[in-house]
């Protein structure tokens, strides 16, 4: 019987607390009416970046909203978002793979800026395009961090000529300061594990 008791005194705090809690989070939610184009930066060591960006692009899709994806590095290996979209929602999104690879597959600098030069121009036209919804420029880290492309000519074009309503989302390693402070969301993946230090190689379905 003191037993039941204790557990239904608990309950009745628990219910009490969560109440509150619930009743503060209303109050902020009420304040917060704004909308805006996002500027997103998923950055880390960690594995999930362009994973969880395109987990917003098939948001994007699944509401019937128009998106589009540039790729600036991946390009050699086919993945199975790029597939899937191509496949069956090209009509929702467009996909541009522009980059051929990581940057020691090349090996060829002055072909790589130039790739990514191609790459940025086809983004600024699609960011333009006000019926995009969102743009995901994914792995364009890799090409800032290698100063491929000049991240304030990147971070200007953010500020002066994105529409107001368009998202956009920036993956990769190593994102450069200057674009994290300009950002609306930024993400830093942290790694705790992985498997290829166990010699475990990429798998379909999960890495790609």
């Amino acid at each position: 019987m003191e037993e039941a008791e204790t557990t239904h005194h608990d309950d009745n705090r628990h219910a009490e607390k969560m109440a509150k809690k619930k009743a503060a989070r209303e109050k902020i939610m009420a304040t917060k009416t704004d909308e805006k184009g996002l500027v997103v930066v998923h950055t880390g060591k960690g594995k999930g970046k362009s994973s969880a960006a395109f987990g917003m692009i098939f948001r994007h899709i699944a509401h019937g909203k128009r998106c589009a994806v540039v790729q600036f590095i991946k390009g050699a290996m086919s993945t199975g978002e790029r597939d899937l979209i191509v496949r069956h929602f090209a009509d929702l999104c467009e996909f541009h793979t522009m980059g051929e690879g990581f940057t020691w597959e090349t090996q060829d600098r002055a072909r790589d800026v130039a790739t990514a030069h191609a790459a940025w121009e086809k983004a600024k036209d699609l960011i333009r395009d006000e019926r995009n919804s969102m743009v995901l420029l994914d792995e364009i880290n890799i090409a800032l961090r290698y100063d491929y492309l000049d991240v304030n000519e990147v971070i200007t074009f953010l500020k002066d000529e994105k529409p107001h309503m368009t998202h956009v989302v920036l993956t990769g390693r190593n994102a450069k300061e200057e674009l994290i402070e300009i950002a609306d969301l930024a993400t830093e993946m942290e790694l705790l594990k992985h498997p290829f230090r166990s010699g475990i190689k990429a798998q379909a379905g999960v890495e790609y």
